[in-house]
Protein backbone atom coordinates (compact mmCIF):
# COMPACT_ATOMS: atom_id res chain seq x y z
CA UNK A 1 0.00 0.00 0.00
CA UNK A 2 1.36 3.46 -0.91
CA UNK A 3 2.28 5.60 2.08
CA UNK A 4 1.75 9.34 1.70
CA UNK A 5 5.15 10.95 2.32
CA UNK A 6 4.21 14.54 1.46
CA UNK A 7 4.21 16.75 4.56
CA UNK A 8 2.06 19.82 5.09
CA UNK A 9 4.88 22.06 6.30
CA UNK A 10 8.56 22.11 7.16
CA UNK A 11 7.71 22.66 10.81
CA UNK A 12 5.65 19.46 10.74
CA UNK A 13 8.53 17.59 9.09
CA UNK A 14 10.94 18.41 11.94
CA UNK A 15 8.41 18.36 14.79
CA UNK A 16 9.66 15.08 16.29
CA UNK A 17 13.38 15.94 16.22
CA UNK A 18 14.29 16.04 19.90
CA UNK A 19 17.27 17.42 21.83
CA UNK A 20 20.35 15.23 21.39
CA UNK A 21 19.36 13.92 17.95
CA UNK A 22 21.91 13.10 15.25
CA UNK A 23 21.38 14.43 11.73
CA UNK A 24 23.27 13.88 8.48
CA UNK A 25 22.91 16.82 6.09
CA UNK A 26 23.51 16.94 2.34
CA UNK A 27 25.17 19.73 0.40
CA UNK A 28 28.66 20.95 -0.38
CA UNK A 29 29.50 24.45 0.79
CA UNK A 30 26.21 26.22 0.12
CA UNK A 31 25.45 24.18 -3.01
CA UNK A 32 22.49 21.83 -2.72
CA UNK A 33 21.83 22.45 0.96
CA UNK A 34 18.37 21.70 2.43
CA UNK A 35 17.95 25.33 3.44
CA UNK A 36 14.23 25.24 4.26
CA UNK A 37 14.52 22.21 6.56
CA UNK A 38 17.51 23.76 8.33
CA UNK A 39 15.54 26.97 8.88
CA UNK A 40 12.61 25.00 10.30
CA UNK A 41 14.91 23.25 12.77
CA UNK A 42 16.43 26.60 13.72
CA UNK A 43 12.95 27.91 14.44
CA UNK A 44 12.11 24.81 16.51
CA UNK A 45 15.20 25.40 18.66
CA UNK A 46 16.24 21.77 19.16
CA UNK A 47 19.54 21.62 21.12
CA UNK A 48 22.59 19.38 21.62
CA UNK A 49 22.57 18.13 18.04
CA UNK A 50 25.25 15.99 16.43
CA UNK A 51 25.56 17.00 12.78
CA UNK A 52 27.30 15.03 10.02
CA UNK A 53 27.98 17.11 6.93
CA UNK A 54 30.76 18.13 4.59
CA UNK A 55 31.00 21.51 6.32
CA UNK A 56 28.96 23.84 8.54
CA UNK A 57 27.86 26.52 6.11
CA UNK A 58 28.69 30.19 6.69
CA UNK A 59 27.95 32.51 9.60
CA UNK A 60 24.45 33.50 8.48
CA UNK A 61 23.32 30.67 6.22
CA UNK A 62 22.94 26.92 6.02
CA UNK A 63 24.07 24.99 9.08
CA UNK A 64 25.68 28.21 10.29
CA UNK A 65 22.17 29.23 11.40
CA UNK A 66 22.09 26.31 13.85
CA UNK A 67 25.59 27.15 15.07
CA UNK A 68 24.66 30.77 15.63
CA UNK A 69 21.66 29.61 17.66
CA UNK A 70 23.94 27.29 19.69
CA UNK A 71 21.96 24.20 18.72
CA UNK A 72 24.91 22.05 17.63
CA UNK A 73 26.87 20.13 20.26
CA UNK A 74 29.13 18.15 17.91
CA UNK A 75 30.07 18.70 14.28
CA UNK A 76 31.49 15.84 12.19
CA UNK A 77 32.82 17.32 8.96
CA UNK A 78 35.67 17.28 6.45
CA UNK A 79 36.01 21.04 6.03
CA UNK A 80 35.71 23.95 8.46
CA UNK A 81 34.89 26.41 5.67
CA UNK A 82 34.27 30.13 5.86
CA UNK A 83 32.58 30.08 9.24
CA UNK A 84 33.91 32.39 11.99
CA UNK A 85 31.25 31.25 14.47
CA UNK A 86 32.46 27.67 13.98
CA UNK A 87 36.00 28.77 14.85
CA UNK A 88 34.91 30.79 17.88
CA UNK A 89 32.76 28.02 19.36
CA UNK A 90 35.47 25.41 18.80
CA UNK A 91 38.19 27.51 20.45
CA UNK A 92 35.92 28.35 23.39
CA UNK A 93 35.06 24.69 23.96
CA UNK A 94 31.36 25.13 23.15
CA UNK A 95 31.56 22.93 20.05
CA UNK A 96 33.02 19.45 19.75
CA UNK A 97 34.56 18.88 16.31
CA UNK A 98 35.57 15.68 14.54
CA UNK A 99 37.38 16.32 11.27
CA UNK A 100 37.58 13.37 8.90
CA UNK A 101 38.82 12.99 5.31
CA UNK A 102 36.15 13.84 2.75
CA UNK A 103 36.26 10.47 1.00
CA UNK A 104 36.00 8.68 4.33
CA UNK A 105 32.98 10.79 5.27
CA UNK A 106 31.29 9.93 1.98
CA UNK A 107 31.97 6.22 2.40
CA UNK A 108 30.79 6.22 6.02
CA UNK A 109 27.45 7.63 4.84
CA UNK A 110 27.18 5.15 1.96
CA UNK A 111 28.09 2.24 4.22
CA UNK A 112 25.42 3.24 6.72
CA UNK A 113 22.76 3.12 4.02
CA UNK A 114 24.07 -0.17 2.65
CA UNK A 115 23.96 -1.92 6.02
CA UNK A 116 27.75 -2.20 6.30
CA UNK A 117 28.71 -1.45 9.93
CA UNK A 118 32.36 -0.60 9.26
CA UNK A 119 35.11 -0.78 6.65
CA UNK A 120 38.89 -0.49 6.34
CA UNK A 121 40.61 2.38 4.54
CA UNK A 122 44.23 3.44 4.07
CA UNK A 123 43.26 7.12 4.32
CA UNK A 124 44.55 8.69 7.54
CA UNK A 125 47.09 6.02 8.47
CA UNK A 126 50.03 7.61 10.26
CA UNK A 127 48.14 10.87 10.95
CA UNK A 128 46.16 12.19 13.96
CA UNK A 129 43.06 10.73 12.23
CA UNK A 130 44.30 7.27 13.25
CA UNK A 131 44.34 8.02 16.98
CA UNK A 132 42.25 5.50 18.89
CA UNK A 133 41.20 3.55 15.79
CA UNK A 134 41.78 -0.11 15.09
CA UNK A 135 44.47 -0.84 12.50
CA UNK A 136 44.83 -3.96 10.42
CA UNK A 137 47.26 -5.08 7.74
CA UNK A 138 46.15 -6.40 4.34
CA UNK A 139 48.72 -7.52 1.78
CA UNK A 140 51.48 -5.70 3.60
CA UNK A 141 49.60 -2.38 3.87
CA UNK A 142 48.05 -0.82 6.99
CA UNK A 143 44.39 0.22 7.08
CA UNK A 144 42.13 1.96 9.60
CA UNK A 145 38.72 0.72 10.68
CA UNK A 146 36.05 3.35 10.14
CA UNK A 147 32.48 2.96 11.40
CA UNK A 148 29.44 3.67 9.22
CA UNK A 149 27.19 6.66 9.85
CA UNK A 150 23.55 5.97 10.66
CA UNK A 151 21.90 9.12 12.00
CA UNK A 152 18.47 9.60 13.52
CA UNK A 153 17.51 11.91 10.64
CA UNK A 154 18.81 13.01 7.26
CA UNK A 155 18.13 16.34 5.52
CA UNK A 156 18.58 16.45 1.75
CA UNK A 157 17.78 18.84 -1.10
CA UNK A 158 16.76 17.53 -4.53
CA UNK A 159 15.50 19.11 -7.73
CA UNK A 160 12.58 16.80 -8.55
CA UNK A 161 10.69 14.01 -6.87
CA UNK A 162 7.68 11.92 -7.64
CA UNK A 163 5.00 11.36 -5.03
CA UNK A 164 6.63 8.07 -4.01
CA UNK A 165 9.80 9.94 -2.99
CA UNK A 166 12.15 9.00 -5.84
CA UNK A 167 14.65 11.87 -6.10
CA UNK A 168 16.55 13.59 -8.91
CA UNK A 169 19.33 16.07 -8.10
CA UNK A 170 20.45 18.86 -10.42
CA UNK A 171 24.08 18.93 -11.56
CA UNK A 172 26.60 19.80 -8.80
CA UNK A 173 23.81 20.04 -6.21
CA UNK A 174 23.90 16.26 -6.29
CA UNK A 175 27.18 16.22 -4.25
CA UNK A 176 26.67 14.63 -0.78
CA UNK A 177 22.88 14.50 -1.02
CA UNK A 178 22.45 10.91 -2.32
CA UNK A 179 24.85 9.63 0.35
CA UNK A 180 23.18 11.63 3.12
CA UNK A 181 19.77 10.32 2.06
CA UNK A 182 21.00 6.77 2.64
CA UNK A 183 22.41 7.46 6.11
CA UNK A 184 19.32 8.61 8.02
CA UNK A 185 16.77 6.44 9.79
CA UNK A 186 14.22 9.09 8.76
CA UNK A 187 15.12 11.07 5.63
CA UNK A 188 13.46 14.41 4.99
CA UNK A 189 13.77 15.50 1.35
CA UNK A 190 12.93 19.00 0.18
CA UNK A 191 12.50 19.48 -3.55
CA UNK A 192 11.60 22.19 -6.05
CA UNK A 193 8.88 20.20 -7.78
CA UNK A 194 6.89 17.00 -7.32
CA UNK A 195 5.56 15.03 -10.28
CA UNK A 196 3.30 12.01 -10.58
CA UNK A 197 4.64 8.43 -10.60
CA UNK A 198 5.88 7.47 -14.05
CA UNK A 199 6.87 11.01 -15.04
CA UNK A 200 10.49 10.46 -14.02
CA UNK A 201 12.68 8.40 -16.31
CA UNK A 202 13.84 5.46 -14.14
CA UNK A 203 17.38 5.95 -15.47
CA UNK A 204 17.57 9.51 -14.11
CA UNK A 205 16.56 8.68 -10.51
CA UNK A 206 19.50 9.20 -8.15
CA UNK A 207 17.88 8.26 -4.83
CA UNK A 208 15.23 5.50 -4.76
CA UNK A 209 12.09 6.17 -2.74
CA UNK A 210 12.98 3.42 -0.24
CA UNK A 211 15.36 5.89 1.43
CA UNK A 212 12.88 8.77 1.74
CA UNK A 213 10.23 8.98 4.47
CA UNK A 214 9.17 12.66 4.29
CA UNK A 215 8.82 14.90 1.26
CA UNK A 216 8.20 18.63 0.88
CA UNK A 217 8.19 21.28 -1.84
CA UNK A 218 10.18 24.42 -1.10
CA UNK A 219 9.92 27.77 -2.87
CA UNK A 220 11.98 30.95 -3.21
CA UNK A 221 15.35 29.27 -2.79
CA UNK A 222 18.24 31.71 -2.34
CA UNK A 223 20.99 29.30 -3.54
CA UNK A 224 23.75 31.54 -2.22
CA UNK A 225 27.34 31.38 -3.45
CA UNK A 226 29.84 30.75 -0.64
CA UNK A 227 32.71 32.63 -2.24
CA UNK A 228 32.12 34.53 -5.46
CA UNK A 229 35.06 34.60 -7.87
CA UNK A 230 35.05 36.99 -10.82
CA UNK A 231 37.47 37.65 -13.63
CA UNK A 232 38.10 41.23 -14.73
CA UNK A 233 39.58 42.16 -18.07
Amino acid sequence: MFMNKIMNSFSEAVSDIQDGASIVVGGFGLCGIPEKTIQALRDKGTKNLTIYSNNCGVDDWGLGLLLKNKQIKKMVASYVGENKIFEQQFLSGDLEVELIPQGTLAERMRAGGAGIPAFYTATGVGTPIAKGKEEREFNGKTYLLEEAIVADFAFVKAWKADTYGNLVYRKTARNFNPLAAMAGKITIAEVEQIVEPGELDPDEIHTPCIYVQRLLVGTNYEKRIERRTVVTK
